[in-house]
């Protein structure tokens, strides 16, 4: 590649590991055709990021900054990962004292363009002052995004046409072809948090509104086979031109002939299953669940009669099962407290169902595997991607109580009995649709590398 035509790119994304490593992965692929990017985030953020390809060390540089202490704040906390979901505003306090070591280094390094998430409101205006163009990376998919609001506007404002938890359990009005994306009103009043004022001083549909208002173009962690309907309707809604950047399933960290201490034994009681009959259990790492989700989860698994493993990320949490069951599943069923090899898993041939609380990396993986989906949403969009994956007919949603969202555990048994198709698997692990979405995406970056500084030089 000629070096006039190399892209210098800036990468922001929020403090969490569902927004980090997605723009890692989108880094990565960027890099790989010959572009240099600087990836900025904290210290102790980039010191816990997976390690780069060797051929790929050179041109991706990993930017620390420093985040500021601010009250109530625990400290070493820098993600999402690292606090209870009530301290996270505080982290979004020190996250938005960040813009002034972000401009002094925009401004010395000159990208042409920077790649920003939902969370930095105020970065918009850093931008336009230094003429550089920005990106809007939603790792989340577009029917969320058209879920979420009307318009720019209209979150900015707060003039969204729902003002109650209700009106969220229907598809909203500027949806005009058939869909069944909408949430329980359990859901729906979780979502309703996000539309209200927290301690860092703005809505998060505030923070989107405005990154979406001052971004030059979206992209999209999704494809036009997945939902080109819902990616025409946010270009629509928005007045930017709207790019899906291939769903950018994890990277294999592991090798097919390797072999370690914590995957000997997983292996060796996954090979004694039978082809397609293993349930696998992870909810991530954020998650925390209820005493009572955790006795019917695990009881309903006891009334399967299937062989399943559960990776249970707090070792906390095994105290809390209900007494005696794991000797009463005992060589059907695995309690794993450790860390867990999870592409392993999915990739191994007697694993057919994947339990999941529905995070978008979660699913996109799991569905790359060819594994049936049995679904238990939570928070944010999981409830979204339920809806749309089971109308997709590849996953089962476990039937829940409308009103509180509590499960039992015989309607959790029942899902597993239930045949969900996996005509999707050629779509999630179809790398040749993933390349050609980054080839537009960086061509497109390549003819624009100047569209901020244009379109704010006709303005001025």
């Amino acid at each position: 590649m000629d070096e006039h035509d190399e892209l210098h790119i800036a990468m922001f994304p929020w403090l969490a590991f569902g927004h980090l490593i997605p723009f890692l992965e989108l880094a990565k692929l960027i890099a790989q055709r010959g572009h240099k990017i600087s990836f900025i985030s904290t210290p102790r953020n980039i010191h816990r990021l997976p390690p780069l390809p060797p051929n790929l060390t050179p041109r991706i540089n990993l930017v620390s900054l420093a985040l500021p202490h601010v009250e109530n704040l625990p400290d070493n906390a820098e993600a999402t990962a690292d606090l209870p979901h009530d301290k996270i505003p505080y982290l979004k306090i020190a996250f938005d004292s960040l813009q002034d070591s972000l401009f002094h280094f925009l401004q010395s390094s000159s990208p042409d363009w920077i790649i920003f998430d939902f969370a930095p409101y105020w970065l918009p205006e850093i931008t336009a002052k230094l003429g550089i163009s920005g990106v809007l990376f939603s790792i989340f998919s577009a029917w969320t995004i058209s879920f979420a609001g009307p318009s720019c506007p209209a979150m900015l404002n707060g003039d969204d046409p729902r003002t109650e938890p209700q009106h969220f359990t229907v598809p909203p009005e500027w949806v005009t072809f058939p869909s069944k994306v909408a949430f329980r009103i359990h859901e729906a009043k979780r979502f309703f948090d996000h539309m209200e004022v927290n301690s860092s001083g703005v809505t998060d549909l505030f923070r989107w509104g405005s990154v979406l208002a001052g971004c030059d173009v979206v992209a999209v962690r999704s494809c036009l086979e997945l939902e080109a309907d819902f990616l025409r309707l946010v270009e629509d809604l928005h007045g930017k031109p709207v790019i899906p950047v291939g769903l950018l399933p994890p990277s294999a960290q592991f090798s097919e002939g390797g072999v370690d201490g914590e995957w000997v034994p997983i292996s060796e009681w996954l090979d004694k299953q039978a082809q397609g009959s293993v349930v696998y259990i992870a909810f991530g790492s954020e998650l925390t669940m209820s005493q009572n989700e955790i006795t019917e989860l695990a009881l309903g698994l006891e009334l399967s009669g299937l062989p399943f493993f559960w990776a249970l990320r707090n070792g906390n949490d095994a105290d809390r099962l209900p007494d005696g069951f794991e000797e009463r599943v005992k060589g059907r069923g695995v309690v794993w407290t450790s860390w867990a090899p999870q592409p392993r898993i999915m990739a191994h041939e007697s694993v057919g169902f994947f339990l999941t609380h529905c995070g978008y990396s979660s699913v996109i993986e799991a569905l790359s595997f060819g594994l049936a989906l049995i679904m238990l949403p939570y928070a944010i969009d999981q409830g979204l991607i339920a809806r749309v994956f089971e109308e997709k007919k590849v996953g089962i949603e476990v039937p829940r109580d409308e009103e509180d969202g509590s499960f039992t555990r015989n309607s959790e048994g029942s899902a597993y009995r239930e045949n969900a198709k996996q005509q999707m698997m050629t779509l999630f692990g179809d790398q040749n649709i993933g390349d050609r979405c980054i080839d537009q995406f960086v061509g497109f970056l390549g003819s624009n590398r100047k569209l901020h500084a244009a379109t704010h030089n006709d303005v001025v």
